[in-house]
């Protein structure tokens, strides 16, 4: 099957469905759809049409510049970019085990991300979905039907994640875009105050949390015909897991396993990153496809992210988040099924786990006095070239850097969670089209399966996500001549026209 999906042999005979642009992401993306004449769907891509280039601008700057400009990628998880830049630094300048201060400051700054993001996520962007149901009345698929139909949710999810922001603030200097941390370590502590002030309300996060998890898996439970077959396909996962194979989501090694679950690599360097993933280019996309190496191209591509962390790891070191990872895990041998689970809705379900385990964690940092020590930085010797990996709420984050002797970048390669997960996007795509679009008439509730299908993998296109508000698309359907047989927008207001 490949990456082509189908084959699509004579493309000029097949009538064309075309969503563009996709938005409610960051950047410019479309969906395009062949058709046969038996509205059989033969193939399916997601373009990734905007070029950026940051990689190349990245080169001919200070090496200590890096940390900060690389957040600009990203408004929602610029954290994620200032951390991953770091850590590849911190081999540069030979800071081969930070103080404690600095390593537990950066990671109470990383998943104070995780925890604001993960909530604008879930609460903000596919609740609605989920709430109303994908084919509900438009005006109240939003974060305001939200707030009318269900106030204490939408009023748990807005102070979730402004508590994330906050910590954030405290430990970067800025809720986005800071400067916390510096090759080699960061650049300040916290006050007994600053930590006070974030662990009174640290009991109420967790507790709300925990409250999210059991929200989603109400909703798998009630209607498990859904949520157990929208977009399932079977897929490798990657990510990082800590040296005793447990969650970590600041650092660890690269495990991969097949979609039956069993290890294909396990506690692999990310230095050596290089050996294990490949990164394919097609004409119609400016996105790449990383596949394994081991495996090639066809059978080699995987997903990251929650869906794949929760199910890759051992354990997790928080106990509420390890009984409600046990329950997932559970629930995914249910009926007889055997290995991970693979429905594309069940990553909203490990997020929320993700979330209750950020906030445990922030919780116990909080209460450490290594955050208020005064040895912020160490270095060493330095070297020329450095990798940084870090799971970035979307999934597997990587930096690449190469520094020569005049202190300058030469050469930067960044693979960003969504370009890992491009390959399984455009798969759901294609099962919720085959399953949802199959001779029926273009509607609006038939263009937001596929947008849920996306939004479930929370994708950055340009590295930045997150637009509040409803997708402007377009879908179009040609005959076997060209000609524009049907036609239906939604503008970003909402409204339909035809």
């Amino acid at each position: 099957m490949g990456f082509e999906l189908e084959t699509a042999d004579h493309p000029e005979r097949l009538r064309r469905v075309a969503i563009d642009p996709l938005s409610r992401v960051e950047g410019h993306g479309k969906v395009s759809i062949l058709l046969d004449d038996d509205d059989r769907v033969r193939q399916v891509r997601l373009h990734i049409v905007e070029f950026r280039g940051f990689e190349k601008f990245i080169q001919g700057r200070p090496y200590w510049e890096v940390p900060v400009m690389v957040q600009r990628l990203c408004g929602i998880c610029p954290v994620s970019h200032h951390l991953a830049a770091s850590k590849a630094m911190d081999v540069i300048v030979g800071a081969g085990q930070l103080t404690e201060t600095a390593e537990k400051l950066r990671r109470l700054m990383h998943y104070g991300q995780i925890l604001q993001s993960h909530a604008l996520h879930f609460f903000h962007l596919a609740s609605p979905d989920l709430l109303f149901g994908f084919d509900s009345e438009l005006s109240r698929r939003n974060i305001v039907g939200i707030a009318a139909a269900h106030p204490e949710t939408a009023k748990r999810g807005i102070l979730l994640r402004k508590f994330g922001q906050e910590v954030i603030c405290a430990t970067a200097g800025k809720r986005v875009h800071g400067t916390g941390s510096v090759p080699g370590g960061v650049n300040k502590s916290l006050t007994a105050a600053e930590c006070d002030f974030l662990l009174a309300d640290s009991a109420r996060m967790i507790d709300w949390s925990l409250a999210a998890v059991q929200l989603i898996k109400q909703l798998h439970r009630q209607n498990p015909a859904l949520y157990d077959n929208f977009a399932n396909f079977r897929a490798n996962s990657m990510s990082l897991v800590a040296h005793d194979g447990s969650l970590d989501l600041y650092h660890g090694q690269l495990r991969v396993r097949d979609a039956d679950g069993k290890l294909l690599f396990d506690r692999v360097d990310y230095q050596a990153y290089g050996q294990l993933i490949a990164e394919g280019v097609k004409p119609w996309s400016y996105m790449k496809f990383p596949y394994l190496v081991g495996l090639g191209e066809e059978r080699g591509w995987y997903r990251v992210g929650p869906l794949a962390r929760v199910q890759n790891c051992d354990r997790i070191g928080t106990p509420l988040a390890e009984a409600e990872r046990q329950e997932f895990l559970a629930y995914a041998g249910e009926n007889g099924r055997s290995g991970p689970l693979h429905a594309t809705l069940a990553y909203h379900w490990a997020r929320m786990i993700e979330m209750l385990f950020a906030a445990e964690t922030i919780a116990a940092l909080l209460a450490d006095p290594a955050l208020q020590g005064d040895q912020l930085t160490t270095s060493g010797q330095r070297v020329a070239e450095g990798v940084g990996v870090i799971e970035a709420p979307r999934g597997t984050l990587i930096h690449h850097y190469r520094v020569d002797d005049d202190d300058l970048v030469s050469v930067a390669n960044l693979i960003v969670s969504t370009t890992h997960n491009n390959q399984a996007m455009n798969s759901a795509v294609r099962e919720v089209a085959k399953t949802y679009l199959d001779g029926r008439r273009l509607t609006e509730g038939l263009l937001n399966h596929i947008e849920v299908a996306i939004r479930a993998f929370d994708p950055c296109l340009s590295c930045a996500t997150h637009a509040l508000g409803q997708m402007p698309l377009e879908v179009l359907l040609y005959d076997a001549g060209g000609a524009i047989v049907g036609r239906l927008c939604r503008a970003s207001g909402g409204g339909l026209s035809s």
